[in-house]
């Protein structure tokens, strides 16, 4: 079992910067992909970055201004958010599923673990 607990979501104005936090209750580095997700009202939730070992992706949206990295000796994983636009607005929650499992690294549903999510408004 993993637990996940986001932190670090905030109310900001567009063009500000925002960094995530995800602590995991374990060591993720070699056994797990991370994730990063997000759902704004009315829309379906979205895969915004992924990290396993040392390969990240990226959705198209965000490339240039998120960067997802982790610190393997405190359990974190973080989103650093730059450049903010409203339409980053949304809750984001922190995914996470074990290495061997396949499956496209956006697709929500083949994670197993979710943290509870943190809020971020971006307003103009």
């Amino acid at each position: 079992q993993v637990q996940l607990v986001e932190s670090g979501g905030d109310s900001v104005q567009a063009g500000a910067s925002l960094r995530l936090i995800c602590t995991a209750s374990r060591y993720m580095y070699s056994n797990y992909w991370v994730a990063w997700f997000r759902q704004a009202p009315g829309k379906e939730r979205e895969g915004v970055a992924t990290l396993g070992l040392s390969t990240t992706y990226y959705a198209d949206s965000v490339k240039g201004r998120f960067t997802i990295s982790q610190d393997r000796a405190t359990n974190r994983i973080f989103l650093q958010m730059n450049s903010l636009k409203t339409e980053d607005t949304g809750t984001y929650y922190c995914a996470a599923r074990p290495a061997f499992k396949a499956g496209e690294w956006s697709d929500g549903r083949t994670y197993d673990y979710w943290g509870q999510g943190t809020q971020v408004t971006v307003s103009s």
